[in-house]
């Protein structure tokens, strides 16, 4: 199993270290603000008070061990430049960084970041397009130009088949899931249970009253199909 560190114990690196740590995976948790560590302590592996710009002190807590490095001290743009140019020395393969800027973002990359990542401005983009198209469930950007996002079924699609709505060739997208809610009975007669359910569909699958497509095209063609099937 890989093993993570997360570097930076603000709301982003917090979220970040939690969802891991629920999903099993071995996570370092390090910041130099000892009230943040002492917040992840309960489900992380090791969480540790330290100046991550120094390498005597990442070496001491293991570092070298882990398989994926996050550097999410955003706003520290110093610290997380340093920080990332050490994990880079040290042979970290994986090194994710926030950036706060463009040129934040460039200088990661330059001293060794191999991803970086804007969850504000990430964030700001799929809240205008959620504004922009109402219908948008869910929407983000996978570069090149193509996008993946969530729609809600309306009326001009429900009973159709996927191959009778025929989306690729009327607005160049393909619908590669489809979430749908079922009800389950209760135990001792309780209210009915609600889950949602996750369909590959094939070209025969019908289009049911709530149901979810997951679809992946260009921005301008799923904002078309979006204002169809208004």
């Amino acid at each position: 199993m890989r093993q993570f560190a997360v570097i930076g114990l603000g709301r982003f690196g917090r979220k970040i270290a939690e969802t891991l740590a629920k999903k099993g995976a071995p996570v370092i948790a390090i910041d130099s603000n000892q009230e943040l560590v002492e917040k992840v302590s309960d489900f992380v592996t090791k969480s540790i008070q330290m100046d991550s710009t120094d390498e005597k002190a990442l070496l001491a807590g293991g570092i070298k061990d882990v398989d994926v490095a996050v550097v999410s001290m955003g706003e520290d743009i110093e610290s997380s430049v340093l920080t990332t140019a050490l994990l880079k020395n040290l042979d970290i393969k994986e090194i994710v960084a926030r950036a706060c800027t463009p040129l934040h973002a460039q200088i990661l990359k330059m001293v060794g970041a191999t991803r970086v990542v804007f969850p504000e401005e990430d964030m700001g983009i799929r809240v205008a397009n959620s504004i922009l198209s109402p219908g948008v469930l869910e929407y983000i950007e996978l570069g090149a130009d193509y996008t993946l996002a969530e729609i809600e079924a309306k009326s001009e699609s429900i009973g159709h088949s996927i191959s009778e709505l025929d989306l690729r060739t009327k607005y160049g997208i393909n619908v590669l899931i489809v979430k749908r809610k079922i009800y389950e009975a209760g135990e001792n007669r309780e209210e009915p249970i609600e889950k949602e359910v996750k369909v590959l569909p094939t070209s025969d699958y019908k289009i049911q009253e709530g149901d979810i497509l997951v679809v992946v095209g260009s921005s301008e063609d799923i904002e078309s199909f979006e204002k169809h099937m208004k």
